[in-house]
């Protein structure tokens, strides 16, 4: 699971939102090719703010993001289509961005119960 870097004493005292990272930096944080971060921007599922120049630039919180996006993709394997779903209804249920890796955690794992519960269920039918 990921971790706020917003969480280090030495950087809470720094604006999150700021934009200050360019998309090269982003992508090596992140470990994804700055193709990704286009796509993500073009999906609007993280859209970076721009400098006067029309250059992508990047925020803590856009880091976090980031890592929320790729924990969807990549541990439960959601497409871009469900992400915008996901972040909407967070959003709609006025969810806290620092709390979306917790909730969706809670989903998640409610979910899975729910699916071995009736894989269970199917497979004593059977017998």
């Amino acid at each position: 699971m990921a971790t706020n870097v917003m969480n280090s004493p030495n950087l809470q005292s720094f604006d999150q939102n700021k934009p200050m990272f360019p998309i090269s930096v982003i992508a090596d944080i992140l470990k994804v090719h700055q193709r990704t971060l286009r796509i993500y921007d073009e999906e609007e599922i993280l859209v970076p703010s721009r400098s006067p120049k029309n250059r992508r630039l990047y925020s803590f919180s856009d880091i976090e993001r980031g890592k929320f996006i790729q924990y969807l993709t990549r541990e439960l394997g959601i497409n871009l289509a469900g992400i915008k779903v996901i972040i909407h209804l967070l959003q709609q249920q006025k969810i806290n961005p620092n709390n979306y890796m917790t909730h969706i955690n809670e989903v998640a794992k409610e979910v899975k119960s729910f699916q071995e519960r009736e894989a269970a269920r199917a497979a004593s039918s059977k017998k």
